[in-house]
């Protein structure tokens, strides 16, 4: 049996800010925008090429704090690429950082061990890892 990881809660303090965020600087689908009542709104965004989505609400999810979602982890093939979208873009990224070393060869010296980091307008944190070659 296949167990399929299809969303992520991300908690947020503004769903329209969030929303923005997410699909005009990071290039995320919006899914859809759903206002359930006054109290309850989803919105679900996919980012390009994912099979997994986020879901940012209002009326949903209490109990995680806003900006408290640490280490959710995209995978890209080209890491230097990446940031600079995400600069272009006008996302705070850190540069490119290497943690550690490959133990086998592989496509790109960069690969599995490439990383950068950013946080959303609420202070969850995401990483970007580069993986050029899953073979």
């Amino acid at each position: 049996m296949n167990w399929t990881l299809e969303v992520v809660m991300v908690p947020v303090s503004d769903v329209d800010r969030s929303k923005a965020f997410y699909a005009d600087r990071l290039g995320f689908t919006v899914d859809h925008d759903t206002e359930l009542n006054d109290a309850v709104r989803v919105v679900q965004l996919t980012p390009p090429g994912s099979g997994c989505s986020i879901v940012i609400s209002k009326g949903l999810g209490e109990g995680m704090a806003p900006g408290s979602l640490k280490g959710v982890q995209l995978v890209v093939a080209d890491i230097h690429k990446a940031r600079a979208q995400l600069l272009e873009h006008g996302v705070e990224v850190s540069e490119v950082t290497k943690l550690g070393e490959n133990p086998a060869p592989v496509a790109h010296e960069l690969d599995n061990v490439g990383f950068v980091f950013f946080d959303d307008p609420d202070g969850n944190s995401w990483t970007i890892q580069q993986i050029s070659d899953r073979g």
